[in-house]
């Protein structure tokens, strides 16, 4: 099996090929100096909100109608308005403690049923190009970058304690104030919806399913 070096674990989760990378490595100096940082993660939404296969379910969350749909394949399968995201609005680029959504292209990753928010699905931000981002933007050295990737590679998921932040999924009201959730976006960046809609979120999606913040 080939090794799985950052460069090549980074076009994975891309779905770019690793000769193209190989080859923006040998790309002239000149065109180095002019260079400027690409936003990663708004690249992959131009298509994230296309299934993945006619019977692919997924949930699409909209910042800006605050909306939740699942669907299968095309198909809207549940529908969800309003929704509450973060306090501090809905980014590509997420830092911690600034109480934003990070936007993108993600995975459930786990479920937690005893959750003060009654039950809360952990997506799995952040990823490999909110990283690379990071590391672009200066948010990340290149020892935060190489420690991402290896513990990437070692649990099997993102680290959570990082300048980016973590913890964040999709998860109920718990004991809190509906009127306050059907009016204003309150999280700490998470995406909330009612008791009974997460609870109709989690007896339909699984780990695995992808979740597109857009």
């Amino acid at each position: 099996m080939m090794p799985v070096n950052r460069r090549r674990f980074l076009a994975l989760a891309l779905g770019w090929p690793v000769v193209a990378s190989a080859a923006a490595s040998s790309a002239s100096s000149s065109t180095l100096n002019n260079y400027e940082p690409t936003d990663l993660v708004e690249s992959l939404l131009s298509r994230a909100s296309i299934p993945r296969h006619t019977n692919e379910l997924w949930v699409l969350i909209d910042d800006k109608d605050a909306t939740l749909s699942v669907y299968r394949g095309d198909t809207l399968v549940e529908h969800y308005a309003p929704v509450s995201l973060g306090r501090g609005g809905a980014k590509t680029q997420r830092i911690r403690g600034d109480n934003v959504t990070p936007l993108g292209e993600f995975r459930i990753n786990r479920f937690n049923y005893e959750s003060q928010w009654h039950i809360f699905i952990g997506i799995d931000y952040p990823t490999p190009p909110h990283a690379r981002m990071a590391l672009e933007k200066g948010i990340y050295s290149q020892a935060d970058y190489d420690a991402y990737f290896d513990h990437y590679r070692r649990h099997g998921s993102p680290p959570q304690n990082t300048a980016l932040g973590g913890a964040i999924g999709i998860h109920g009201i718990g004991s809190g104030d509906p009127d306050i959730h059907g009016q204003y976006h309150w999280t700490q960046g998470c995406v909330a919806v009612t008791n009974e809609q997460i609870e109709r979120v989690a007896s339909l999606v699984g780990v695995g399913t992808r979740v597109v913040i857009r």
